[in-house]
């Protein structure tokens, strides 16, 4: 025989004895699936009869106790969300604080403003041209193409809506400028960040 009847052969050898073999464990596989899923419906029967066993033989407390477990409960978790919502309020920019951004990660390099560099956050400080230090960016302007990459990574930090199709949000000094990704227009302006 020649190498490619050989190898035919062979090949028809392996997939008569591996589909078999494949199918079967899929089956196991299976049936262990639902023998798991029954034996979990099968304990979760048994803590409800026990549950249900345990009220009526009156090892609960009374009423007025279930009730105010469940006021506590409820108690705790509002208190929880009002502490989340704190949070999520003292970790977004605020116009009127100026140390909002104090101990933000992406705030971890920023030591204050430097003559001849921008700050951009996640990114770090770069060197700007010295025509745009202190240069007040206006709607309608251009944003030289060296400075529109530095992208803002969380709009919803600076209270900010997503940026429109073609549109992003750029770093540019304390000011964060909306601007078109193809020319550098600039859209709006937020101005003083930090």
């Amino acid at each position: 025989m020649n190498r490619l009847t050989k190898a035919a052969v062979v090949a028809l050898a392996l997939s008569t004895t591996a589909v078999p073999m494949l199918v079967q464990a899929q089956d196991r596989d299976r049936r262990e699936y639902r023998q798991d899923r029954r034996d979990d419906r099968r304990d979760f029967r048994q803590e409800r009869r026990e549950d249900r066993r345990d009220w009526r033989d009156g090892r609960y407390d009374s009423r007025q106790d279930y009730r105010r477990d469940r006021r506590d409960d409820r108690r705790d978790y509002w208190a929880e969300r009002r502490d989340d919502r704190r949070d999520w309020r003292n970790d977004r920019w605020d116009r009127n604080n100026s140390n909002w951004w104090r101990g933000r990660s992406d705030f971890r390099g920023y030591n204050g403003p430097r003559s001849g560099y921008w700050y951009a956050p996640s990114y770090g400080y770069y060197r700007v041209e010295p025509r745009y230090n202190g240069y007040r960016w206006r709607t309608g302007g251009y944003l030289p193409a060296q400075y529109r990459s530095y992208y803002v990574r969380d709009p919803y930090v600076y209270g900010l809506r997503e940026a429109p199709r073609g549109y992003r949000y750029v770093h540019a000094g304390n000011d964060i400028l909306l601007i078109a990704v193809a020319s550098g227009l600039i859209a709006s302006v937020l101005s003083g960040v930090y």
